[in-house]
């Protein structure tokens, strides 16, 4: 069977009326294979986003499953007199047998959301605005969830973000060596041990426990074609348990800087304040309502950890001879890493001024 007859008869196990038409790779992931598939019906056409889950990366798919379907239902009741709520959470469509997403004969996991039309994403940020409209849907993303009843959430990937278990794995990698490239990082490995202490910030800050997006890239967002307003939060394969300012974090990441996460050319990576003031102005806007105190004093930092701890993860991938991210050239984790640490520096340099601003704004 070729892949547009196998994605065509994934297609036809979901709930949706009409005559397949049509299969399209759709988006700039890198984890699940996503397809937009049309269908029509009384001559109308229907579009609908159409996944095949990761199972190399998503080891529990039912679990993962199980939490997108109880946070959209959740975020569609909570929106339901919203004017174009339709619009505004992902709509899963049930399988013809009920459940949330179908198994092939192959055992592969496919799920289908309904197509939200007139909006798009970006790969890159264009503007401040834009910026502040992502970090608006981010935080009422978190504001809405925070209202999710028991049980908790699954650990869809357990300790995800915890910085000092990365740690210790690059600790562990560098002194096995196994590619025999230790060698050729001393200024990388030193910059990471100098900077030790900061792994266990969030973790020992004693902070609530909150349901958080975790993967808060800038193009997880889509923009209004019409008003460019952040109006659906999207990729939920990561939502869990986890702490507000990780997913502030992560937009500080990918959002402030002007170059590509694997910039060779290391001048072109900076923090852009006016970026990070419109993060902060955006995300306080809806979440700010109901984040504690100390929450929002780690805002500033936030950004520092979570881009320490994604370099830590490059660099130990690049010692351990890149067996987990996809590499398209020689020591492409390697630039992966060094973009991080060279962003690190930026934001250390601009920390105290971070700090001011999200202070003034969140009294």
């Amino acid at each position: 069977m070729s892949k547009e007859s196998s994605v065509a008869a994934a297609a036809r196990q979901f709930e949706i009326d009409g005559e397949f038409t049509e299969v399209q790779p759709y988006g700039s992931g890198h984890i699940n294979d996503t397809y937009k598939v049309h269908f029509r019906e009384g001559g109308a056409p229907h579009r609908y986003i159409l996944q095949r889950i990761n199972r190399n990366i998503f080891k529990r798919p039912v679990a993962l499953m199980e939490n997108i379907q109880r946070v959209t239902t959740h975020l569609a009741a909570q929106v339901a007199n919203e004017p174009d709520s339709i619009r505004r959470v992902l709509r899963l469509i049930p399988a013809r047998d009920g459940l949330a997403w179908h198994v092939d004969e192959e055992g592969n996991y496919w799920r289908t959301y309904r197509f939200i039309e007139n909006a798009r994403t970006y790969d890159a940020v264009e503007s401040t605005e834009q910026a502040f409209q992502a970090a608006r849907a981010f935080g009422r993303f978190q504001q809405l969830l925070a209202t999710l009843p028991a049980p908790r959430l699954h650990d869809t990937i357990p300790d995800f973000h915890h910085a000092p278990k990365r740690f210790k794995a690059l600790e562990d990698a560098i002194a096995a060596d196994v590619a025999g490239r230790a060698i050729l990082v001393k200024p990388e490995i030193d910059f990471v041990l100098a900077r030790r202490s900061i792994t266990g910030v969030l973790l020992e800050a004693n902070l609530p426990e909150r349901v958080t997006h975790n993967d808060t890239k800038f193009n997880n967002v889509l923009l209004d074609d019409a008003t460019g307003e952040g109006i659906c939060v999207i990729d939920l394969d990561t939502v869990m348990p986890g702490l507000a300012p990780y997913d502030f974090g992560d937009m500080v990441r990918t959002t402030t800087s002007p170059a590509m996460e694997d910039e060779q050319d290391l001048s072109k990576v900076t923090m852009q304040f006016p970026m990070f003031e419109a993060l902060v102005r955006g995300y306080l806007s809806t979440a700010g309502g109901f984040l504690t105190k100390a929450e929002k004093d780690l805002l500033a930092f936030s950004g520092k950890l979570i881009t320490f701890e994604l370099g830590i993860r490059f660099m130990t991938d690049y010692l351990a001879g890149d067996t987990y991210f996809k590499i398209h050239r020689e020591g492409h984790n390697l630039d992966r890493c060094r973009t991080q640490f060279k962003l690190i520096e930026s934001i250390e340099q601009q920390e105290e001024k971070m700090e001011q601003l999200v202070e003034s704004l969140a009294s």
